[in-house]
């Protein structure tokens, strides 16, 4: 039962930090899908190493994209379309 938990707290944990753009949320989430593989193997459910498998490789390619993205790209109103915003003003 306490596997469920850690492994949905971990999970979690991964989804925020790759929210908040920061890179070691990637690791995380690859870490709990070894973690998962653990519990697969541990439980005799063997579905779920397909399942962190295709996680895994989801994970990666979009590490890779995200990865890709300038870093410092930011959307103000009216920088894009040449218009002052009121604060510039």
């Amino acid at each position: 039962m306490w596997w469920s938990w850690i492994l949905a707290v971990i999970g979690v944990s991964g989804i925020y930090f790759v929210g908040r753009k920061d890179k070691w949320g990637w690791y995380v989430l690859l870490f709990n899908e070894c973690l998962w593989m653990g519990y697969a193997i541990t439980t005799k459910q063997y579905g779920f190493i397909a399942s962190a498998i295709a996680y895994a490789a989801v994970y990666i390619r979009s590490y890779i994209h995200w990865s890709k993205e300038p870093v410092n790209e930011i959307h103000l109103e009216g920088v894009h379309s040449g218009k002052k915003s009121k604060a510039s003003a």
